[in-house]
């Protein structure tokens, strides 16, 4: 059934102006999701076939909680089971259901129609302590027809007005009702059921699974848009492309941002409180939807007689370059980027005028003022090329010297303790009356009321002792 293979993207918006793209920026609004997609579609068209293939996939995840135990903790907490199963267009609850939908589409407003459907589910209860869960999923594969309104040598008319697949009534398949969750329980939990039924949580249980109605609500030209050429080019066959595609472009329509644009999509949220032996709490938890649409050739849309539908051209029209919806034009884009460039370079040639107009006087000792002298020594005729610079003069050495020699000789000063100098000359004995001999020329002792030079006493001194 694979025609072509589909690139899935998600792709981020140009918008008709810089100023538009800032103020937006900050009003993106993201919706809470969860691993459960309410609807999520994948269909590829080939307007060159009949038929083409789509897939949809329906989750819905149901909690009972009992935070205060009660009967249906009782009943709960301990279990876990699956239900599941796969039928093909011969089962006749199959056959029900492609009913079901080509009534839908019609309804719609499309000429389309499912010619072929394989249906699988599974639904999954687990029981925890404070609540039990059923997950619902159903998955539909199959191919759908008489899409092509139109078809001439240059365009071909594409109906998507079929999007919309979405079922109310109950579907039994294989004994399994699998739209509506109640019946799950009805058939597996009768117990349960008892305390649910008649109040606003059988409302919620009996909500429909099958439903892409927010599929077909949201405008296609709300999706993001995005064309593959790789087809067109020559050596395509070389990297095992389908020969569909061939000489053709591939466009993408992609749907399930939330935004401002595609509009807010949050979790729908369901939740009714049940009074019985305790108080119970249902909550039915369903994801956004989303969708993504391939189509062989260049796709334009448009619509007719209130259904949306794609022109279809093996090429995109000439000097068209846009990755998004909006059309907005290469030369722009391409003119942002040459500004941003132009800045840059303006940015480097005033940074690279300012440096030089930047002072560079030379601070420190001035050269001239420097004489190399030889500090190596020769050793059995070998001798090295070292040597070291010192000032010719020491004038100026104020201003030059280290500040680290002159911390090292104030902490010099501060370490050693002030001592008191010794005597500082030598008198004559007391009995000659003689005055002090600094020479010490004679036999004298020291004596501190000389002021003589004390280096020459501490000298003399020495010697004598």
């Amino acid at each position: 059934m694979d025609k072509f293979i589909t690139i899935d993207l998600s792709i981020s918006r140009v918008y008709k102006a810089t100023l538009l793209i800032v103020l937006l920026a900050g009003f993106v609004v993201i919706g809470t999701s969860s691993s459960a997609w309410a609807a999520q579609m994948d269909a590829r068209i080939n307007p060159n076939s009949d038929e083409s293939f789509f897939k949809i996939n329906y989750q819905k995840t149901v909690f009972i909680e009992y935070p205060n135990g009660g009967v249906l903790f009782d009943e709960l907490h301990t279990k876990e089971w699956t239900i599941s199963g796969t039928a093909d267009n011969s089962n006749p609850g199959v056959q029900e259901l492609i009913d079901a939908l080509n009534s839908k589409i019609v309804k719609d407003g499309s000429h389309a129609r499912i010619s072929d459907l394989n249906v699988n589910y599974d639904f999954h209860l687990k029981g925890r302590n404070l609540n039990a869960s059923i997950d619902y999923k159903v998955t539909l594969e199959g191919t759908i027809t008489d899409y092509v309104i139109s078809k001439d040598q240059t365009k071909t008319l594409v109906d998507m007005g079929w999007r919309g697949l979405t079922v109310t009534k109950e579907i039994e398949i294989n004994d399994v009702g699998i739209n509506h969750p109640i019946s799950v329980l009805i058939d597996k939990e009768p117990l349960v059921y008892d305390i649910l039924k008649g109040n606003e949580a059988e409302q919620i249980l009996s909500k429909n699974l099958i439903d892409a109605e927010f599929i077909l609500q949201q405008p296609m030209t709300n999706y993001h848009f995005l064309f593959d050429p790789t087809g067109i080019n020559v050596d395509a066959g070389t990297f095992g492309l389908d020969e569909s595609i061939s000489g053709f472009v591939v466009s993408h329509w992609t749907m399930g941002e939330s935004s401002l644009r595609e509009g807010r999509q949050v979790e729908r949220i369901f939740e009714a409180e049940i009074a019985a032996d305790k108080k119970y709490v249902v909550r039915s938890v369903q994801s956004a939807d989303a969708a993504n649409i391939s189509s062989i050739g260049f796709g334009a849309l448009d619509k007719l007689d209130g259904v949306e539908i794609v022109g279809i051209t093996p090429k995109a029209p000439e000097g068209y370059a846009t990755t998004s919806t909006g059309e907005f034009p290469i030369l722009i884009v391409y003119g942002m980027a040459g500004m941003a460039a132009i800045g840059g370079i303006g940015f480097f040639i005033f940074s690279n005028r300012a440096l030089k107009n930047q002072e560079t006087a030379q601070t420190g000792v001035d050269p001239s003022r420097l004489t190399g002298y030889q500090t190596s020594a020769s050793a059995g005729g070998y001798q090295t090329n070292r040597g070291e610079a010192q000032l010719k003069d020491e004038s100026g050495y104020q201003q030059t010297r280290s500040v680290y020699d002159e911390q090292k000789t104030q902490t010099t000063s501060q370490s050693a303790p002030p001592t008191q100098e010794a005597a500082c000359g030598c008198a004559a004995s007391a009995e000659m009356g003689s005055e002090c001999d600094c020479e010490m020329q004679g036999s004298c002792l020291c004596d501190a009321s000389c002021h003589c030079d004390a280096n020459i006493c501490k000298e003399q001194a020495s010697s004598m002792s």
